[in-house]
């Protein structure tokens, strides 16, 4: 299993290719316009980090970096797994590229300084994922095939990545790109004044709905848009958000939100996903008080499991890296350092430690050789939190 916020695309491509938007489990106005620009002086950059701080983390950062650099990339860039397969399956599998990866490794390379390395693995991103209207969610280099549709969240991290490489190594032609491709996904995936999952640029459509872990809402908050225009798409997404709060008995959240029928919808609580949503509120500062020590009580003295029930119950026992990455962010953005080095605890309990293996450094299950990039990038990314 695969732990991430995954991409409705994956489920969606095929129905797309037949003129049908599938809603699937797992995905404008210029700024000239002369109503003012909403996102200037915003930091992007976190406010507090402590992972330079906890002894050991230095080193197990740089040995990850370099497993997934030289075990686990190509000439195209980081693979899914580091087993391979044929490449020809509904979701992306084996040494198939994700945008989803470029971005969070390019996020890493800004927030770890690493210029020259950001530089090269941007124009890297531009060659494999870039097209007229989107960035491809998915290349597979044994097929030679970049499918010709978005994931909002993706889009948006690797608009985020160049605004804090902009930021970070005082470049204002990382901030003018950044600015360029947020007025494109504001024109193709924001429809009736709010995101959607994913746009099919062949089709020219977009889905009817918002899956809310894709709404990263300090991204947001930075588009270029006209002031009146940013405001009520920022209200309209907190909103949304924040009405996907499922109980203080159990403070995760909803899966989507469906647009043409006002409603959430949700058979369960994928917890990776309900991560997401809460790291974006709390980078906002609006992360719920019971969410943060439903995490932290767990994390301290349970476990997070993979998916729960609308009523809180878990539904498997399946842990996971990306799961305490997660965790360990959202412990720094909201200053609880305790939580962060728990959760970072946590989180080395899946690093591979047998130098035998060829996942020696890496998070990955030695046994079987599976490696997933989202838990690999995710564990790195925590380390500059």
């Amino acid at each position: 299993m695969k732990p991430t916020c995954k991409k409705i695309a994956n489920a969606a491509a095929a129905a797309i290719t037949a003129g049908v938007l599938l809603l699937a489990a797992t995905a404008c106005e210029s700024a000239g316009s002369g109503n003012g620009n909403a996102s200037s002086g915003k930091n992007m950059l976190p406010a507090v980090s402590y992972g330079g701080q906890m002894p050991g983390a230095a080193d197990r950062e740089e040995q990850l970096y370099r497993f997934i650099r030289e075990k686990m990339s190509g000439p195209d860039g980081v693979w899914t797994n580091y087993t391979d397969t044929e490449q020809n399956k509904e979701a992306a599998t084996g040494h198939e590229i994700l945008s989803e990866s470029a971005s969070l490794l390019l996020r890493y390379q800004a927030l770890a300084g690493k210029r020259e390395e950001f530089a090269a693995g941007w124009e890297q991103a531009k060659r494999v994922f870039d097209r007229e209207r989107l960035f491809s969610y998915r290349y597979s280099p044994k097929l030679s095939k970049q499918y010709p549709l978005n994931a909002a969240v993706d889009d948006l991290r690797m608009i985020r990545a160049l605004y804090e490489a902009g930021e970070a190594f005082g470049d204002e032609a990382y901030t003018a790109e950044a600015d360029r491709y947020a007025l494109r996904f504001a024109k193709y995936n924001i429809r009736d004044g709010g995101i959607r999952d994913f746009y099919d640029e062949t089709y020219d459509m977009a889905n009817p709905f918002i899956t809310l872990c894709y709404i990263d809402l300090k991204t947001l908050d930075k588009l270029p848009l006209p002031i009146k225009s940013h405001s009520s798409l920022m209200e309209k997404m907190q909103k949304i958000v924040a009405d996907g709060y499922i109980s203080d008995l159990f403070p995760f959240y909803q899966l989507r939100y469906n647009y043409g029928s006002n409603s959430y919808e949700s058979d369960s609580v994928r917890t990776v996903e309900s991560l997401l949503t809460i790291l974006s509120l709390a980078e906002m500062g609006k992360a719920p008080e019971q969410s943060l020590r439903f995490i932290k009580r767990e994390v301290l003295h349970g476990a997070l499991y993979g998916a729960y029930s609308l009523e809180g119950q878990p539904l498997n026992d399946i842990q996971s890296t990306a799961i305490y990455a997660l965790a360990a962010m959202i412990g720094s953005q909201t200053n609880d350092r305790e939580m962060y080095e728990a959760a970072l605890r946590r989180m080395h309990a899946y690093r591979v430690e047998d130098p035998a293996s060829p996942l020696y450094r890496g998070y990955g299950d030695a046994a079987s050789g599976q490696a997933y990039s989202f838990d690999n990038l995710m564990a790195l990314l925590a380390y500059r939190y």
